[in-house]
């Protein structure tokens, strides 16, 4: 669906602050691209992958060698991404700057973009990313459909809005907040007082929404370049687990047409009025009666993009990457009536069993599922990778049965990888 107009062979420590960024570049490919990307994480591991297929090299601007792309790009800068001078470090000599998160001071970011750096997105609109009351004043201004919200500067303010929109109230840290944290539902009004006096005196931002009564999750994905392309993919339904994204289900099924529509040119518009370069990923609710909020933005490959890697023509790192080159983008369509992404999250207790066998296992038994493991340390609820199932052709997204029943072995498989057990029983070993 096209539209126009977060082991390595050396285990050098982390710079402390004030050292000088460690850079060890090797030869790189000529006249070829050099992206640099500000994060090590998995999201710069996965767009490194696709910077390969691209012929391209990614940069990455990582805190630790033990990084998860820092243990696989070739041109490793070892720095914080709140230091000027390591930014810069990474950024010399490439072609474009962008990022894994949202973190990065955006005067850092203003400095880069005055020397020449091509920043993408660019700081002017990363700080609605970075900022959910700047977003929500942003969007308002825009129109878009947002929840009733007010900022908190005191324990008064909380009072008066709750007085006026009823409890219970949702309270966010206006930045920094991701997976659940920093976000508080609270329905009793001494409680969220208590909350808002504590976070208040520690110097936490806070704003407060009304809760939306919703029916769902949605996630609308989308990009866009410079020269002003747009493209988006089926909008997914997500299902959140402990405030983390747990499944993508693509496209989101029982989708109105008129809804997902509405989905996609609410999306390609806001990445437009803000001037976001790259991929912009527009969380929504939607309500029981088909209504659309915009909850969060991320202006970043995202969790719910994952599914296109193996799920459609074009996936979002390689998307990624052509937008903020100002290529021309790629076709954004799936290539099966339904894709489903589940997270590998990580077991209370780390199986005895390793991950390579762990694999093996699951290979024997489903051979079709599409692994993505990031490289990172197994830790309860920690993302450490992610499982693609496709469901075969002649399915369709219409047909509850089919779409439970991909869901069910994506989700299977994601629980064998974390905890080396098969949730329906079965017996590895034959015994």
């Amino acid at each position: 669906m096209t539209a126009t107009p977060p082991d390595s062979a050396a285990a050098t420590p982390a710079p402390a602050a004030g050292d000088t960024p460690s850079h060890t570049p090797r030869t790189l490919p000529a006249g070829m691209p050099v992206v640099a990307m500000v994060g090590g994480g998995q999201l710069a591991r996965m767009t490194h992958q696709a910077a390969i297929a691209l012929g391209q090299t990614l940069r990455v601007l990582a805190a630790s060698p033990d990084d998860p792309a820092a243990r696989v790009s070739p041109d490793v800068v070892i720095g914080s991404h709140t230091d000027l001078d390591a930014l810069r470090s990474a950024a010399t000599g490439a072609h474009a700057l962008t990022f894994d998160h949202e973190h990065v001071p955006t005067e850092h970011l203003e400095v880069l973009q005055r020397e020449g750096v091509s920043v993408q997105p660019p700081p002017q609109a990363l700080i609605y990313a970075q900022d959910k009351l700047a977003m929500r004043r942003r969007l308002a201004e825009l129109g878009a459909p947002v929840p009733p919200f007010a900022e908190l500067t005191s324990v008064e303010d909380l009072t008066a809005f709750g007085d006026e929109h009823g409890w219970p109230v949702v309270i966010k840290a206006a930045r920094g907040g991701y997976d659940g944290r920093g976000v508080w539902i609270i329905g009793d009004a001494d409680e969220a007082q208590r909350i808002v006096a504590e976070q208040l005196a520690a110097g936490v931002p806070l704003i407060a929404e009304e809760k939306v009564s919703w029916r769902r999750e949605l996630s609308a994905m989308v990009a866009r370049s410079p020269f002003g392309q747009g493209a988006s993919w089926p909008v997914v339904e997500t299902v959140q687990l402990n405030g983390q994204c747990a499944v993508v289900i693509a496209p989101a099924p029982n989708l109105r047409a008129d809804v997902e529509a509405a989905a996609e040119q609410l999306a390609l518009r806001i990445a437009a009025e803000l001037g976001v370069v790259g991929v912009m990923a527009v969380e929504l609710f939607e309500t029981e009666t088909g209504e659309l909020i915009v909850n969060e933005l991320a202006m970043r490959p995202h969790n719910s993009g994952h599914w296109g890697m193996d799920g459609a023509r074009t996936g979002q790192f390689e998307q990624h990457l052509r937008a903020v080159l100002d290529y021309p983008l790629g076709d954004t369509s799936p290539i099966a009536p339904v894709t489903v992404m589940a997270n590998v999250l990580g077991a209370p207790e780390a199986p005895e069993m390793s991950m390579d066998e762990r694999l093996h296992h699951l290979f024997a038994r489903m051979p079709d599922v599409h692994v993505h493991l990031y490289g990172k340390g197994e830790r309860k609820d920690r993302k450490i990778g992610h499982v693609n199932v496709l469901g075969d052709a002649t399915g369709s997204i219409d047909d509850p049965q089919y779409v439970a029943a991909v869901r069910e072995r994506a989700e299977r498989a994601a629980h064998w990888l974390s905890h080396g057990v098969w949730t329906d029983g079965w017996d590895s070993h034959g015994d």
